[in-house]
């Protein structure tokens, strides 16, 4: 019974990642439509229109990238109040995605300052993220990890 209990709190851990990762998804999504484009074209997901391909594909993995963080992030922290186990996470996470993209960026020979725009934006994804969990640990609405 204990497991399946543990089971459930790293459910609601990864749907809590998930939706919060897909807010800021669709909120840098946003800024970058109409603001960032002016600047970077790289950037641009070239309409407003939300409901493109490339558009949901991106939201599909933000959440699921989310869900991953989530799970992984309730088990890093545990009981602990080591900041540094809440940070390192956040940054690996980040890192990991941010970093792709710059290595995408430099590969097609492109300017690499719009990668780098993209890669802090992963960082801040997974730190509002962390962020949304904290606050779900708080409130008692998630427990941590034994």
């Amino acid at each position: 019974m204990e497991l399946m209990a543990e089971r459930l709190e790293s459910l609601k851990a990864g749907v809590i990642g998930s939706v919060s990762l897909g807010l800021a998804f669709l909120s840098t999504s946003f800024i970058n439509v109409l603001w960032l484009d002016k600047y970077f074209p790289l950037v641009s997901y070239d309409k407003i229109d939300i409901v493109n391909l490339q558009m949901l594909l991106n939201g599909v993995i933000a959440g699921f990238s989310g869900f991953l963080f989530g799970v992984t992030y309730r088990y890093i922290i545990r009981v602990d109040k080591n900041p540094h186990l809440k940070t390192g996470g956040v940054w690996a996470f980040g890192l990991v995605r941010g970093l792709t993209q710059i290595e995408v960026g430099w590969e097609i020979n492109n300017p690499v300052l719009p990668f780098l725009i993209l890669a802090g934006e992963s960082i801040l994804w997974f730190a509002l993220a962390a962020f949304a969990l904290d606050i779900a640990i708080l409130r008692k609405w998630l427990k941590p990890f034994s």
